[in-house]
């Protein structure tokens, strides 16, 4: 939120002028965050106040172009300039080039003489262009520093100054605005009144309440209305002003804060609306009474219903749409926007103005569902004062009065109420236990009070000192003692908290679970994967992408109730989903060669759910209501993931790449296990969303815990994945911790190294054979790695050759050759009797 400093001070008893910086750290310490301040004075040279004396439009062009003489004063035109000539009035007038059109002759505007330098070091000089002279510039409110709008030039109201006048003085370019950015759960603080209010508690001044107004007795109804909705819209106010003047231009110190705050100047009525909307924080709304057709009926939109709002846009209507209807049905979308039937136009005289309390959460809804983020939707969703809805009437009928000459009809509606927020209490030392400090006696009661509550202090049945607050109207917000713990405590000054870092309790580290788990990315990272960290939550059409069946107990997910994207609404139950998704993204910005790693949670929901218990704040749960919220939480192992794409090896001098296979994909896993302390036992699988002919089984012993291979081509070609894609996955809380690891030892003995190459069925997988070889071989064997695979004629239809190298070694002696020989004979006829193996000649 914009806000200028002179308007904010306005309400504050400061004896001595108070820089803004000086209120930058006042709002910082009482926790609302500053994201910009902006001086003003960003202009040098002559800047002065012109009347529009003549229009030229110059046709010639191919965009609109005027020529205007503008009366700057006697002295601000030069008189040996070649253009100087004398205006209707007798004061000397300066040629000006503009293509802006939203200003006619007699209009009061800001002109820039030549020497001026505008804001962003633009330079003001007179020069030669469009076959005209332009001396000066007329500045829109950009241009100047002021806002943001760029539409048209800056036309002040009339009487406002006169020809010549310092335009500096008029403008305030003295001033500072601030943008300042509340948190979410004080809506108070969208509002001059609430930030005024904030800072007079952290500069201890004294606050003028700019709603604190005298309001006269209703004498009747100032138009009929009947709620409907009670839920939606506890109270509703309506004041009426008859008589108003169409034309009236709204007053340049309400245009200027306007402008500054960053919202355009479009109408008097429309001006006012906006500008109690920012002084009180309570948006209004006004109508166009001669539109509205009988009474106003507060309800719940019917199915079907339409309704053409301010933007142009028509509107299919939910039956969640708290809407204001009439005899012709909806004609506003309540505290977000109004309808264009009834909207304020230039003929309208009759004005009925509207204030509402309406519920937060309809509202918030309302917004997201048609994507209308207002500035009063944005208020109301964060809760406005249901008290404040006769003053901000009030004070908008008194503006239009004042500026517009209209009537303030005696009449106000005000249907509905709003009960007072509940008390709050909590132990009067509750913030000094917080905090971990000492205040002083009566600052709890102090800073209470300050904020508008209404305190009473006891004492408990055990001694205990207690305090009640009771909230003011516009404290939604605080609902129990930590709320008013956190008053106390920011406006004390956060500051004045020690920071202490509690002390490390000695005796405790890592637990097994968490050493196995860096260990395993420490491998696969010296492995040359890359760790990467996906988004948690997954599509249901990532599912179909990989094939799988409505049975599948993949598919069994958790849905988030609040997902950060619509379309990803489900906790995963793989890792390989998240995986993908970022490796397609890599792949798409012309990385090839992608290796990838992830440790992480899954979320593997029970079939039989246990429900969870709702758990109130007052009290410590019972050991039954944590052992039934424990069993509701559904199990989330670790797992253990990669994928890999493109070459394994890259090509270079030293020789071609070499491509990524599925048996990357295992030797990933046999990195896990390694890293984890255990042996991997692999067989042929077919799971989706891996190739049923290139998937492999991991288990740990009979235990099944992983998959790996290379993705089938129709998953990779729904994903978007580069061909021959592999990946793995291994539930690493199902790999047992070995309760202990030995250190290695190292034999300080030669080694024998033997090869052996076996003839077997094709059918027959290589690790059951390396594993029958390695059971034969006894304690000798050291190391078994296939080296080998050949099918062909020599070897027979239907048969391969499959050759190891096994090294073996003696821990204590030198292996002799004749030991090793008669190992590896035995391991050859381990093979020859599980397999029916044949040594190769």
């Amino acid at each position: 939120m914009r806000v200028p400093v002179s308007w904010l001070t306005e309400h504050l008893g400061i004896g001595e002028p108070v820089g803004s910086q000086e209120l930058v750290d006042a709002f910082i310490k009482i926790g609302i965050e500053v994201d910009d301040v902006r001086p003003l004075d960003h202009v040098t040279g002559p800047l002065v106040v012109g009347r529009v004396a003549e229009i030229e439009e110059l046709t010639e062009f191919k965009k609109p172009i005027r020529y205007c003489r503008v009366e700057v004063g006697e002295d601000q035109a030069a008189d040996e300039a070649d253009d100087a000539e004398e205006g209707p009035s007798g004061l000397k007038t300066r040629g000006i080039i503009c293509g802006a059109t939203n200003f006619a002759e007699g209009d009061l505007v800001v002109v820039a003489l030549p020497g001026a330098v505008l804001p962003g070091g633009f330079e003001i000089a007179s020069r030669k262009t469009y076959n005209r002279v332009s001396d000066g510039m007329i500045c829109s409110a950009r241009e100047l520093g002021l806002g943001d709008d760029h539409a048209g030039i800056l036309v002040l109201p009339p009487g406002t100054a006169s020809p010549g006048d310092d335009a500096r003085s008029v403008l305030d370019l003295d001033d500072t605005v601030l943008e300042l950015v509340p948190s979410p759960d004080r809506g108070y603080a969208l509002s001059i009144r609430g930030l005024a209010r904030e800072l007079s508690n952290a500069l201890d001044v004294p606050f003028g309440d700019p709603a604190a107004l005298e309001l006269p007795e209703a004498e009747g109804d100032a138009w009929p209305v009947r709620i409907e909705d009670a839920e939606g819209c506890p109270r509703f106010v309506v004041r009426r002003v008859t008589g108003l003047d169409a034309g009236a231009p709204t007053p340049w110190w309400m245009h200027r804060r306007l402008l500054l705050a960053g919202i355009r100047s479009i109408s008097l009525a429309v001006d006012v609306t906006n500008y109690v909307m920012l002084e009180l924080g309570h948006p209004l709304h006004a109508w166009d009474t001669n539109s509205v057709q009988g009474e106003l009926v507060v309800r719940r939109a019917k199915p079907g219903e339409k309704l053409t709002t301010l933007d142009g846009v028509v509107r299919d209507l939910d039956p969640d749409d708290v809407v204001i209807a009439d005899d012709t049905g909806a004609v506003s979308l309540a505290g977000t926007m109004g309808g264009a039937s009834t909207e304020i136009t230039p003929e309208s005289t009759d004005v009925l103005l509207e204030a509402a309390h309406w519920d937060p959460p309809s509202i918030s809804r309302t917004a997201r569902r048609h994507k209308l983020f207002s500035e009063a939707a944005k208020r109301f969703e964060r809760f406005t004062d249901p008290q404040l809805c006769p003053a901000a009437v009030e004070l908008a009928a008194r503006l239009l009065r004042q500026y517009g000459d209209g009537s303030i009809q005696p009449g106000r509606t005000d249907e509905g109420s709003v009960e007072p927020l509940p008390p709050v209490t909590m132990p009067m030392n509750l913030p000094d236990q917080v905090a971990g400090v000492r205040y002083q006696r009566g600052v709890t009661v102090r800073r209470l009070t300050q904020i508008g509550c209404k305190v009473s202090v006891g004492t408990s049945d055990d001694g205990t000192a207690l305090v009640t607050a009771y909230p003011p109207s516009w404290r939604g917000d605080l609902g129990q003692p930590a709320d008013l713990v956190e008053e106390v405590l920011r406006l004390e000054g956060y500051d004045s908290i020690p920071s202490e870092v509690p002390p490390a309790p000695a005796g405790r580290g890592l637990t097994d679970a968490q050493r196995r788990r860096r260990t395993v990315s420490r491998a696969l990272a010296e492995a040359g994967y890359v760790e990467v960290l996906p988004f948690p939550f997954m599509s249901k059409s990532t599912w179909d992408a990989f094939g799988l069946a409505e049975d599948d107990v993949r598919r069994n997910t958790v849905r988030v109730l609040n997902p950060l994207e619509s379309d990803k609404d489900q906790l995963a139950t793989s890792l390989l989903p998240g995986l993908l998704e970022t490796l397609q993204r890599n792949t798409s910005r012309g990385f090839k060669d992608v290796a990838l790693f992830h440790i992480g949670q899954v979320v593997l929901p029970s079939p039989n759910p246990v429900p969870m218990p709702a758990l109130g704040v007052d009290r410590r749960p019972t050991d039954e209501e944590l052992a039934q919220l424990e069993a509701s939480v559904p199990e989330q192992p670790v797992h253990v993931a990669v994928v890999l794409a493109g070459q394994r090896e890259r090509a270079g001098w030293w020789g071609g790449g070499e491509q990524a296979t599925w048996a990357d994909a295992v030797q990933a896993a046999r990195t896990v296990a390694a890293a984890a302390g255990v042996e991997l036992r692999v067989q042929a699988a077919d799971l989706l969303p891996w190739h049923p002919g290139r998937c492999a089984q991991l288990r740990v012993g009979d235990w099944p815990v992983g998959h790996a291979g290379e993705l089938h081509p129709k998953v990779i070609e729904a994903l978007g994945l580069p061909k021959r894609t592999v990946a793995m996955e291994l539930d690493l809380d199902a790999i047992p911790l070995p309760e202990g690891r030995p250190a290695p030892s190292v034999s300080a003995y030669p080694p024998v190294l033997l090869d052996v190459a076996l003839v077997v069925d094709a059918k027959v997988p290589s690790a059951d054979l390396a594993t029958a070889l390695t059971s034969g071989a006894g304690d000798l064997l050291e190391d078994i790695s296939l080296f080998d695979v050949y099918s062909g004629d020599q070897v027979g239809e239907g048969k391969r050759s499959l050759a190891y190298k096994l090294r073996f070694r003696a821990p204590d002696r030198t292996l002799k050759v004749e030991e090793a020989t008669q190992a590896r004979d035995a391991a050859v006829a381990a093979a020859a009797e599980r397999f029916g193996a044949t040594l190769r000649a």
